[in-house]
């Protein structure tokens, strides 16, 4: 039998993609914001496509923001932007 592919959505382009394929974006207990590498971190996470397009339309709706229930802050998106590359 296959291996089951973990999907996630994208909150930007609302694709279903497997995991590998997405970052994973957390808030944790805190209140800080972090790009989770290890896909296991605590808090309220969010995925969004290793993709700066994805990046730049989850910037301009918002969604990034509704999905973790916080406000996105200009230096952070420069870090999203750097773990994409």
């Amino acid at each position: 039998m296959a291996k089951k592919i973990p999907l996630r959505r994208c909150v930007a382009t609302g694709e279903q993609l497997p995991k590998k394929d997405l970052l994973r974006i957390v808030r944790t207990p805190e209140g800080t914001l972090a790009v989770d590498t290890t896909g296991k971190a605590n808090g309220r996470g969010a995925y969004l496509k290793k993709d700066l397009e994805a990046v730049a339309k989850a910037k301009k709706t918002g969604a990034l923001a509704r999905a973790l229930e916080t406000k996105i802050p200009d230096e952070f998106w420069a870090e999203i932007e750097a773990a994409i590359h």
